[in-house]
């Protein structure tokens, strides 16, 4: 609760008047008359989507979006293509793309042959190995020890191939080699690099040359980097990659290709092992149903973030955002103290099997209604004054993103990553396979580990801020949608989402709209080049401390209307792609 010298009361009686006599006057933005442009033909935004029909794929990697959109030309759908493309990116998009890491998947499959429509969710993120201590990954100072970072011993058990072997095993309807084998051919053959990807592998140069199977896998034999435009071949990774297509997810956890992964994990210091590998399972479960303003918006569960983001959505459904107009400051001030409580409820979310986090309680309205009484519209909060959140009585880090939309009415939203961008930077010899460093997503080094959600323990399966989403109009898929960015993802969703509901923007537009970022309350509130300098002094008159940001997440989108599909691959990164089959 509140404190104040006047008593706990009295503060919350206070606060109360103060939002509503905040409602009761909340300023409007002016009518103005909108021009014409100069044109014939009038377009009142900037930037406009990519336009399709039969069906679309976004994704960050131009290689693997023609990659999906060509399984849905022979007749896939959107499952079949999501398995393609996330193949496909593990060979063009390696800081990202990956077999070697694991993610979330929010699924969509409309009614067919007098089955119901259906909506899951498939939680494939890593697991903490069976020989994982309490000390694994602490320094002498009792922190998280930096220098093991980038090691096999950071390692998860990974699972991505898990989570596309189960979404097919349920949903698809092309044969799974033929899903891989896109991603072989680019393997073996190679691919053009862009200046994009040439740049960022050679900005990793220095860590990467360290593992032997980076190096080789990577550079060229003595030690440079390829260039833009050089045809770039993985020989290792086209070999573990026809290990999956023939024995689907067999070839990856069990036998010579698992073996050859444990070895080099073991040999490189690692502690994952055969077992780890054997064991390792997916979660299916439904989504978190969540709505803003009447849509109905499937998130994803934990040990995803999507319960953070109900709530924040939730929070801010309270206020008249379209009122307030796109990038005002009360809209801004708004949507960073909004951040601050969604991102202090946060601490309650940890994966199992020691904790049960309280989803449905963070995500529910009547807890949201709790929490809004701390915002008010003249201040900003500090932790001094943002007291912790009881959800209970309510309970009823480089990533990547794509997109993928059918004919058929299907849907996918899958985010997967390695955590940092090219994961541990070790590759276990002959595999070609990038591994993850997200055991380092784990709270190292905490001195009540019984209170602590997050606490590192064997088996337990790593948290993230990944928020994959998909957001229903009259029951069917409307915008498909989610983002890479580590810390940043949650409140670059929620700016997608406000764009497009409240402000009513294209997703081309919404996507493109610079973009804020709170963190904790006492964190300055970050904003991307493109606001007015002038909001900064209005935004320190609320009690913010603001400072300049460099770009926050990559949204790959889909919206559908009618028989439109409407695309948006987000500019922020480059090489990115959104593709309609026709």
């Amino acid at each position: 609760m509140l404190r104040t010298k006047s008593g706990p009361a009295v503060a919350i009686i206070a606060l109360l008047c103060s939002v509503s006599t905040a409602l009761a006057q909340m300023p409007t933005q002016p009518t103005l008359e909108r021009g014409s442009g100069g044109d014939i033909v009038n377009y009142s935004q900037i930037h406009g989507p990519v336009i399709g029909r039969d069906g679309m794929v976004a994704s960050q990697s131009a290689p693997a979006t023609d990659v999906g959109v060509e399984i849905l030309r022979q007749g896939g759908n959107a499952v079949d293509a999501t398995v393609a493309v996330a193949f496909a990116e593990a060979v063009t998009l390696p800081r990202a793309g990956n077999i070697g890491g694991g993610g979330y998947m929010v699924i969509h499959m409309a009614a067919k042959d007098g089955k119901p429509a259906q909506t899951i969710t498939i939680n494939y993120y890593g697991k903490a190995p069976r020989a994982t201590t309490p000390d694994l990954l602490v320094g002498p100072d009792g922190k998280f020890d930096r220098s093991k970072s980038m090691t096999f011993l950071n390692v998860s058990v990974p699972g991505t191939v898990a989570g596309m072997w189960e979404a097919h095993r349920r949903y698809g309807s092309l044969p799974w080699k033929k899903l891989v084998e896109p991603a072989i051919r680019l393997a073996e053959q190679g691919y053009r690099l862009s200046d994009g990807e040439a740049e960022a592998t050679a900005g990793r140069r220095e860590v990467m040359i360290k593992d032997p199977g980076a190096a080789k896998a990577f550079f060229k034999p003595d030690g440079s980097a390829h260039k833009a435009g050089d045809i770039f071949k993985q020989p290792d990774l086209g070999w573990s990659l026809r290990q999956v297509a023939a024995r689907g997810r067999d070839g990856f956890y069990k036998g010579v290709l698992a073996q050859k992964m444990v070895d080099g994990i073991r040999a490189g210091g690692g502690i994952v092992d055969s077992q780890d590998f054997a064991d390792y399972d997916v979660e299916v479960m439904e989504p978190i149903w969540g709505s803003y303003r009447g849509l109905n918006i499937a998130y994803m569960p934990p040990t995803s973030s999507g319960a953070t983001l109900a709530e924040l959505m939730n929070l801010i459904e309270y206020y008249p955002m379209k009122q307030y107009g796109w990038g005002s400051s009360q809209s801004l001030h708004v949507l960073s103290e909004a951040m601050k409580i969604a991102g202090s409820d946060r601490r309650l979310i940890g994966g199992l099997p020691n904790w049960k986090t309280p989803a449905k309680g963070i995500a529910s309205k009547s807890y949201a209604a709790e929490r809004v009484k701390l915002i008010s519209l003249t201040g900003s909060l500090t932790e001094a004054t943002l007291p912790d959140g009881n959800p209970y009585p309510h309970e009823s880090v480089d990533t990547t993103h794509y997109s993928v939309a059918d004919k058929y009415g299907n849907a996918v939203s899958n985010t997967y990553t390695l955590t940092a961008s090219y994961g541990a930077h070790v590759v276990p010899p002959g595999t070609g396979v990038l591994l993850n460093n997200s055991l380092g997503n784990f709270n190292w080094g905490s001195k009540d580990p019984a209170k602590e959600a997050n606490w590192p323990a064997p088996g337990k399966r790593l948290g993230s801020t990944i928020t994959p989403l998909i957001v229903f109009r009259s029951g069917k898929p409307w915008l498909v949608t989610g983002s890479p960015g580590g810390g940043y993802i949650i409140s670059a969703m929620a700016q997608v989402l406000v764009n497009t509901i409240d402000h009513g923007l294209n997703i081309a537009e919404a996507a493109e709209r610079p973009r804020i970022h709170q963190s904790s309350a006492n964190d300055p509130l970050e904003l991307e080049e493109g606001f007015s300098p002038d909001l900064v002094p209005l935004l320190e008159a609320k009690g913010h401390k603001v400072r300049l940001s460099d770009t926050m997440g990559s949204t790959q989108s889909i919206m559908i209307e009618g028989e439109k599909f409407l695309g948006a691959a987000d500019t922020r990164r480059p090489d990115a792609l959104a593709r309609g089959v026709r």
